[in-house]
């Protein structure tokens, strides 16, 4: 959070941020707008580099690490607590499990249940456990308080049932146990169904609904069910110095499906802190997201669009027909009109159906023949299909320096296609000072790769075409992009 001050009140001239906001249509709003009021505003990481900067801009990304979850995951941040003995017991085998942990390790908790939007727990806790899930020293805040079971097989009377300070949600597959939803309803409780229960699913849904963080309170299955559908953050583990055995006694984590110690999982910035008696072991499953998307090919993204900035550009991807901004794509149903060697124009059903063609253009009459293939191609993924296919078995068909005209031959059909439809045009107009990806993970050359490892030439084309549209290159020639 940043206090915006005037330079003349206070007496505030330096201002330090730790880290740019995670949300995108917030970044760099109040770093220009200090800047603007003539402060000085130096950022960890870009402005001020050194191992101590490093270790502060680190406690930023801890301290934010909810919001940053939320910004790049679509899911809430969710941390796993748990407690267990010595041995790796959570409960005896009885299931009785009163108090493994020490005092002041759930007090502890109940400052993370204040810290947290909502308490996870399964169906198995609230039949065992009969648990409250309240913040009962009465610091902080009541967080909903969530069940999560696929069967409704819960009993009729539980302190979870009791909505009077706080509520409580259960989210069960469609259709259970339809008399036994209508008593929770009778009593306050708000049930969500789903048509196949997933944490997955679950988490999306909450991150839909606003919730920043989520505590997982649950036993062994779920925990297994959440760690293995990748929604687990953080993990806070309290063991305390007791041993209980029992060869059937439950443990916190269930199958996970791991046969070799090489396959465990390793956890990430982990902190050693003694709780009363308790050892309290807490690190990440799961690195931090990145709050800034990796720009493919960043130096040539600049050249393409000078405007662009790494830390203050929203980068918006596009790959299939059927996204936001699937129109980009050169994959997308518009059909254009090309001239050719004679001047006449040709009309193609997508620029995939004229660049694939253009592959092959020439006198042979299996050039020819594979031309007519691919302009009578159905769709613009069939067009790709035989084209591929063809420069693969017959490479000597291949138009003679292709690799050097493709872009070109791309840039020409990308041209005349917004030239042609003016909605498409506004849509790239729209997008000015935003990064263009191409997020096929697959094409390295067009996309942009899954970490950014692409050239994105598509992406790099559609800005040169949106700066040649908003008349910021007087220059109407195709870009000049090497490959």
């Amino acid at each position: 959070m940043i206090l915006y001050v005037k330079p003349n009140q206070g007496g505030v001239k330096r201002v330090v941020i730790g880290m740019r906001h995670p949300l995108q249509h917030h970044r760099g709003n109040a770093v220009r707008a200090l800047r603007g009021e003539g402060l000085q505003v130096d950022l960890l990481g870009e402005d001020l580099t050194s191992k101590l900067v490093e270790d502060a801009q680190k406690e930023c990304l801890l301290v934010n690490a909810p919001l940053i979850c939320r910004a790049t995951s679509r899911i809430p941040f969710s941390v796993l607590k748990y407690a267990m003995t010595l041995d790796g017991k959570i409960a005896a085998s009885s299931g009785h499990a009163s108090w493994i942990s020490s005092k002041e390790s759930r007090n502890l908790v109940f400052d993370l249940r204040g810290r947290s939007d909502a308490v996870i727990v399964g169906g198995n806790t609230v039949r065992k456990d009969n648990p409250r899930l309240t913040v009962r020293h009465g610091g902080g805040r009541m967080p909903v308080r969530i069940v999560m079971s696929q069967t409704l097989n819960l009993p009729d009377e539980a302190h979870l049932w009791d909505t009077s300070e706080v509520s409580t949600m259960v989210v069960t597959q469609r259709g259970a146990r339809r008399s036994f939803q209508k008593l929770l309803a009778s009593k306050g409780v708000e049930v969500v169904e789903f048509d196949m229960l997933n944490s997955q699913d679950v988490m999306e849904y909450f991150h839909d609904r606003g919730y920043l963080s989520i505590l997982w309170e649950c036993g062994g299955t779920l925990a297994a069910s959440a760690i293995s559908s990748g929604v687990i953050h953080k993990v806070f583990a309290f063991i305390a110095p007791k041993i209980i055995g029992g060869k059937n006694a439950p443990s916190p984590v269930g199958e996970l499906g791991m046969v070799e110690m090489s396959q465990a999982l390793n956890l990430i910035d982990v902190r050693y802190e003694q709780v009363g008696p308790d050892m309290l072991v807490s690190g990440f499953l799961q690195p931090l997201p990145d709050m800034v998307p990796v720009i493919p090919s960043l130096e040539e993204t600049f050249v393409v669009d000078p405007t662009i900035s790494r830390y203050e550009s929203s980068i918006i991807f596009f790959y299939k027909t059927w996204d936001p901004y699937g129109a980009f794509s050169n994959f997308s149903p518009h059909a254009i009109q090309m001239p050719d060697e004679n001047g006449d124009y040709v009309t193609w059903s997508s620029v995939e159906h004229f660049y694939q063609a253009h592959k092959f253009v020439g006198a042979d009459d299996a050039c020819a023949d594979c031309v007519e293939r691919i302009k009578s191609a159905k769709s613009p993924e069939e067009a790709a299909k035989i084209g591929r296919s063809m420069q693969r078995k017959r490479p000597d068909l291949v138009r003679p320096g292709w690799d050097n005209m493709k872009i070109d031959v791309m840039y020409r059909a990308l041209k005349c296609k917004f030239s042609m439809y003016p909605h498409l045009k506004s849509m790239l107009l729209a997008t000015a000072g935003c990064v263009l990806v191409e997020a096929s993970p697959h094409d390295l050359f067009w996309g942009g790769g899954r970490q950014g490892d692409g050239l994105n030439y598509l992406g790099q084309l559609l800005m040169k075409l949106r700066s040649e549209f908003l008349g910021e290159s007087s220059s109407s020639e195709a870009p000049s992009l090497t490959v």
